[in-house]
């Protein structure tokens, strides 16, 4: 059944690319590099870092446009995998994004709005004894709900009021859309731009690695250097995120055949050019050992470029940064909103879904229910655990799918070796088993680091189980909906 007559074919080339770009960029380049440099100790594995990152997710960009180019369909990726693997990884995949992947970021990125909107106006929070309560999942760990308490329910604020735009009309969500990226990507080369011709930096940092109090380098090696780049892939991969959104929202893109492989081309060279360059501007303006101990070096960065205009300023770092973050998450929110909730309408209108997600509003034309249904479930999460319990289940489970997803290239091509592709990825068979290869071995170095970790004690929760237990709870939902299939047909 084709789902786009449900839906007007309105967005352009510039829209489309700005939800791709929108969609990635969001809390990650600002939270994620002062993380990596304490893994690292190194400025050139930092950059190379980055720089893998963002050719292995354009690898899987690629791969993925072919598929978009032959399947232009609302669903995007759910449609896909119907086609190469059937009903059951379709509906797999449809339930791993609303269960934990789409909306596990809808609430992650939102978070992090949340509390920059709290660095500079304090928040409620509850007492120390009730932020204190927690609730045990067995073989997962401990939550707390309600820490961080007013944070959160701004969190759930901004969810609603960002699902109540997106209902309102795709057109509008998408000009949202555009202002914000717009927007955030002015304010990052506004900081690249400060960096460069203000700031008070070295070109020697780029070569300073990190060392302890006797001067050693602590930059790891061996089997401890290959631990380290993996966790601060996950990190980078966690910036790179959601550059398929696109595809979900299909049915609503003009000539998406050509649009969506356009879109995804032109949005991730933005991404990986405007990621790296910030990254370089950190690097310049401070060294890999003061990255490494800085809460948010971004602000640390801004502080020492207004410090050298006029130290007075200085204490406008933290405000800029946090404004920039609000923007740049509050669109990045919006973007997986607008896109996601297509995903779990093209289930319903094929029976793996509650029937009544899969319809459109009259007079807006949009998936209102899905989008009900998407907000308060990202909602929930919101109380189930802190931004790095979220992110890191949520990467876990969508690289499984993106490496079943490359995989689906050399299905289709011998699946369906007729049908048109008006675009063929480029270097095939190379780059779609090179992301394929990459994709198989990150998720099962994941797996074991994270049981690592939890059996020695280093971690209360193992972050890729909790994601797979979310899975795990669509399969009896599988079976009533297909049962329910069987008897609507009968």
């Amino acid at each position: 059944m084709n789902t786009n007559k449900d839906f007007m074919p309105t967005l352009g080339l510039v829209t489309t690319v700005s939800i791709v770009v929108g969609g990635v960029i969001g809390s990650g380049i600002f939270k994620k590099p002062a993380v990596m440099a304490l893994q690292l100790g190194s400025p050139e594995w930092l950059l190379f870092i980055w720089v893998l990152a963002g050719v292995l997710t354009l690898f899987g960009a690629l791969t993925n446009a072919e598929i978009a180019s032959m399947i232009p369909e609302t669903g995007g990726q759910y449609e896909f995998f119907r086609t190469m693997y059937g009903e059951f990884m379709a509906y797999l995949y449809g339930w791993s994004m609303f269960s934990v992947v789409q909306t596990a970021s809808i609430a992650s990125i939102t978070y992090i709005f949340a509390d920059s909107v709290h660095s500079l106006i304090p928040l409620p929070r509850l007492s120390a004894e009730m932020e204190a309560w927690s609730l045990y999942l067995p073989f997962i760990g401990s939550i707390f709900p309600l820490k961080d308490f007013g944070i959160k329910i701004l969190t759930i604020a901004a969810i609603l009021i960002l699902t109540y735009v997106n209902h309102r009309g795709v057109t509008f969500g998408g000009t949202v859309q555009v202002m914000f990226t717009a927007l955030k990507i002015l304010a990052l080369l506004f900081i690249v731009a400060m960096a460069f011709l203000l700031g008070t930096g070295n070109l020697s940092h780029f070569t300073l690695d990190m060392t302890n109090t006797q001067g050693l380098s602590t930059v790891p090696t061996d089997w401890a250097l290959v631990s380290a780049l993996v966790m601060a892939l996950s990190g980078a991969f966690w910036a790179y995120d959601g550059w398929n959104n696109i595809t979900f929202i299909a049915g609503e893109v003009k000539e998406p055949s050509k649009t969506i492989p356009r879109g995804l081309f032109l949005g991730m060279f933005i991404i990986i050019a405007v990621y790296l360059l910030i990254n370089i501007a950190y690097l310049y303006i401070l060294p890999v050992n003061v990255m490494a101990g800085s809460s948010l070096v971004a602000v640390d960065v801004v502080t020492s470029i207004f410090s050298s205009i006029d130290p007075g300023l200085a204490s406008l770092a933290t405000g800029f940064i946090a404004i920039a973050i609000m923007i740049s998450t509050f669109g990045a929110s919006n973007g997986t909103i607008l896109v996601s909730s297509r995903i779990y309408y093209a289930m319903a209108k094929k029976g793996l879904f509650f029937r009544s997600i899969g319809t459109v509003h009259p007079r807006f034309k949009t998936p209102s229910k899905a989008l009900i249904i998407q907000g308060v479930w990202s909602s929930i999460l919101v109380f189930s655990g802190t931004f790095d319990t979220l992110t890191d289940m949520l990467i876990f489970v969508s690289w499984i799918f993106y490496a079943m997803g490359a995989i689906g290239v050399f299905v289709l091509r011998k699946k369906m070796p007729d049908h048109p592709r008006p675009y063929r990825v480029w270097g095939y068979p190379f780059i779609p088993a090179i992301f394929v290869t990459f994709a198989i071995g990150f998720v099962g170095y994941t797996l074991y680091n994270d049981i690592a970790m939890y059996v020695n004690g280093t971690t209360p929760i193992i972050n890729s189980v909790f994601g797979l237990a979310f899975v795990a709870l669509g399969i009896p939902f599988y079976l009533y909906f297909r049962r329910q299939q069987t008897t609507s047909i009968e």
